[in-house]
């Protein structure tokens, strides 16, 4: 289909000079939009924002669908009543390389305290809004919340390391897991439609001013994700739920020696009976999936 001719920037917003120590979807993104708009630009061309794991790459994320809670604004959350004006005080601006660890050091602690203020004291107009936000999204979220959660109890080490019941999505130990870190999961919650919020808000301004979004999203998802942890019968994987092949490049004018990449594979015939069967396919693909992987086949 044919578009009309235009022009446009590509930037991350962890790029933007946000307060936190890192970009964000606060003033400074909506003023980039601004921006674009006196510099007679009309596209946005963003990179993939999902959480990042190892190496802090948008294209290396825990999941396929949540957002990075790096890119949560705490000016805006300020703003709405969640957290005091006062707490946001001396922190850094983000005018430089960001520094990851010191960020998440600073930043997340200060997220999940706005979202406990929300649980104790969120408008009910807010509140429902959340409640809308968890049903329409509850087919990855609680999943996801709960890998976030167990993650970071595990010192971001591998999901195939952890606890047999838990690596394995046994569902004792998932019931009894949800169970134990039931606020924290509701925080994590809180953290993801603070996100979609602010999102939306910024799309919206967007869409006001005549500008475009261009989106990207990463060919494969990461093995250390909630992604491949939830859905292991999607992937080449082994008895111990280690990959036996992953994706790269082969040798090319970026890298005489090609690219590893670590991304499992995708069984496609599988996705392909499960376009066909729909959830009762899976659901026995996925039993006999799990003989095979106890059995060591």
């Amino acid at each position: 289909m044919p578009f009309q001719r235009s022009s446009g920037i590509l930037l991350h917003p962890t790029s933007l000079p946000s307060r936190g120590g890192i970009g964000d979807f606060g003033p400074a993104a909506h003023d980039f939009i601004r921006f674009l708009v006196q510099a007679r630009q009309s596209s946005w061309q963003i990179l993939p924002l999902g959480p990042t794991g190892a190496g802090n790459s948008p294209y290396s994320s825990t999941s396929a669908f949540a957002g990075n809670p790096l890119l949560v604004s705490l000016e805006r959350l300020a703003e709405r009543g969640w957290i005091s004006p006062e707490r946001l005080k001396g922190l850094p601006q983000s005018i430089s390389a960001v520094d990851f660890e010191q960020t998440r050091a600073v930043k997340l602690p200060l997220l999940s305290a706005a979202a406990e203020n929300f649980l104790r004291q969120g408008s009910n107009s807010a509140r429902q809004r959340f409640s809308n936000f968890q049903q329409a999204n509850r087919w990855w979220l609680d999943d996801y919340v709960l890998f976030e959660v167990l993650r970071q109890k595990h010192k971001s080490a591998t999901w195939n390391s952890w606890e047999r019941g838990l690596a394995r999505r046994e569902r004792q130990s998932l019931q009894k897991a949800r169970a134990e870190l039931a606020h924290e999961l509701e925080i994590a919650s809180v953290i993801q439609f603070a996100f979609f919020e602010q999102w939306r808000a910024l799309r919206e301004t967007c869409h006001q001013q005549g500008v475009r979004i261009v989106g990207d999203v990463a060919i494969f998802v990461s093995y250390d994700s909630a992604d491949v942890w939830c859905n292991p019968e999607l992937f080449y994987l082994d008895s111990d739920l280690r990959p036996t092949v992953v994706a790269g490049v082969p040798p090319d004018a970026f890298s005489e020696t090609g690219q590893r990449w670590g991304n499992p594979l995708y069984r496609w015939g599988l996705l392909r009976l499960r376009k066909v069967l729909g959830d009762s396919g899976r659901r026995s693909y996925r039993y006999q999936w799990t003989l095979a992987a106890r059995s060591g086949r």
